[in-house]
């Protein structure tokens, strides 16, 4: 039986976190070391699915989900405008094997986030 990722011990409260925004099947949360003005997580309540690909192979439905929920907890933190990115795999940063996609705002005219 494998450990439980990060995300799941902070739903199940295991982990203190603030969970900003939730749907039946994902929650939103503020990223811990943000890259960018408003940085945020979208986050679905199963483990099943490693990545993004896998999410989009498995279950369209809650991609989309999360993607409505990135829309929602954007504007909420004031944003029009947005980045969703998900990493995929170890060679792109993906740290947490547990898909999740990161909502950034604000002046994303700095560092890495060009491009």
């Amino acid at each position: 039986m494998s450990e439980a990722s990060v995300f799941t011990r902070i739903l199940e409260g295991e982990i203190p976190s603030e969970i900003i925004a939730e749907t039946d099947r994902a929650f939103a949360i503020r990223d811990i070391a943000p890259k960018a003005p408003i940085h945020l997580l979208v986050i679905p309540k199963t483990e099943q699915y490693r990545d993004v690909v896998s999410l989009a192979d498995g279950d369209p439905s809650l991609l989309a989900e999360l993607v409505a929920l990135a829309r929602r907890v954007a504007t909420e933190a004031g944003a029009d405008d947005f980045r969703l990115v998900f990493n995929t795999g170890p060679g792109a940063g993906q740290t947490v094997f547990h898909v999740h996609g990161h909502v950034l705002a604000g002046d994303l005219t700095e560092g890495s986030l060009v491009g």
